[in-house]
């Protein structure tokens, strides 16, 4: 039960960030920036009355705070581009950072306010709600595209002629393994250490690790990807992390092996918020970043269910190696149909009709 909030937030959220993205040229980066700040620390405001009903608990993180995630998230990326066009990597690395990074701050802080200054937990989501509240509505309110920017608005872009271009394919497939491969460690990567110890410590320090790379990926990862070629970038990234799974079993088996791996693959998953709305911005143009990547956000959805196949795996064969090679062999896949397709992310254009590939 206690995953049933997350799991609805993180189903709530690509959905949301779908309708976000045709409506932020529209509405505004200012208004997108506080009214979802407002839905975000709103829900963990009515996750707070959980100690009456649980339902009030996955109505707040799950429902509202997803939806208000959905509203938030798109903006900081979509106005940085416009601002710096020449560096989309960086400021798109600089922009998603903080995602990564804040929930590592976040169960920091929680630990403590429960910890040490005895808050119960739904205590504890009435401080956040406020501090999230207050926090992204303030940032929200500072949001805004450069004055020759938003004056004439990109012609619509439909669903069905997406679904149809090949490069969107493309990019939704690697968005989509990638994220799954990120998913699986993340999710289990407690019960990944196969060494000896402490290993309730061990295990939460690497998922600190892990969240901190996570973090500091997205910055680097972004400055990669404006060195590279678009193709270039992806394909570093899928292979970066098809190797480090591929090494696993030799790096599980001690600790400072595991923390190296919670490094690795934080790092690498780290780009995958990063390399793909940068492509995005490349192919299509920075004006329709928000519309397409909300589009593609939408890999997220199947691509939580890896954990759970994962977990699923582990209990039939009680080894997470299967499911660590499987993710390796998806991401070798897609790594060579990128390179063979090198041409339809390298290329730009603004026209979203279908082309045979």
């Amino acid at each position: 039960p206690i995953q049933i909030p997350f799991t609805v937030f993180y189903f709530i959220f690509p959905l949301t960030m779908m309708v976000a993205g045709t409506l932020l040229p529209k509405i505004g980066p200012r208004i997108s920036g506080m009214l979802g700040g407002l839905l975000f620390g709103g829900g963990w405001l009515l996750a707070s009355l959980g100690s009456k009903s649980f339902i009030y608990t996955v109505m707040g993180i799950g429902v509202l705070s997803g939806i208000g995630a959905g509203l938030a998230y798109i903006v900081p990326i979509a106005v940085a581009i416009q601002w710096f066009p020449k560096n989309k990597g960086l400021v798109t690395g600089l922009a998603v950072a903080g995602f990564g990074g804040g929930a590592a701050m976040v169960s920091q802080l929680g630990g403590w306010l429960m910890g040490s200054l005895n808050q119960s937990p739904f205590e504890t989501f009435f401080i956040f709600g406020l501090l999230f509240m207050v926090t992204v509505v303030s940032a929200g309110s500072t949001m805004r595209f450069p004055e020759n920017v938003g004056r004439v608005q990109p012609d619509p872009i439909k669903l069905t002629d997406l679904l149809v271009h090949p490069t969107f394919r493309l990019l939704y497939g690697a968005m989509f393994i990638g994220l799954a491969a990120g998913f699986a460690i993340n999710a289990n990567l407690k019960e990944l250490y196969l060494g000896g110890g402490n290993m309730v410590k061990i295990g939460i320090t690497g998922v600190s690790l892990f969240a901190l790379a996570n973090a500091t990926g997205r910055i680097t990862w972004g400055m990669i990807f404006d060195r590279l070629e678009s193709a270039t970038a992806v394909q570093a990234n899928l292979l970066s992390q098809a190797v480090v799974l591929l090494a696993a079993p030799l790096m599980l088996s001690s600790v400072v092996g595991f923390w190296i791996f919670a490094l690795l693959t934080g790092f690498n998953y780290g780009g995958v918020l990063v390399v793909y709305v940068a492509s995005i911005s490349r192919y299509w143009g920075a004006d329709r970043v928000s519309q397409i990547y909300g589009y593609l956000f939408s890999s997220n959805i199947p691509a939580s269910m890896a954990p759970i196949l994962a977990g699923l795996i582990f209990d039939s064969l009680h080894s997470f190696n299967f499911a660590l090679y499987g993710l390796a062999g998806l991401l070798l896949l897609i790594t060579f149909r990128v390179h063979r397709k090198a041409v339809l992310i390298n290329e730009t254009t603004t026209c979203l009709l279908y082309t045979s590939d």
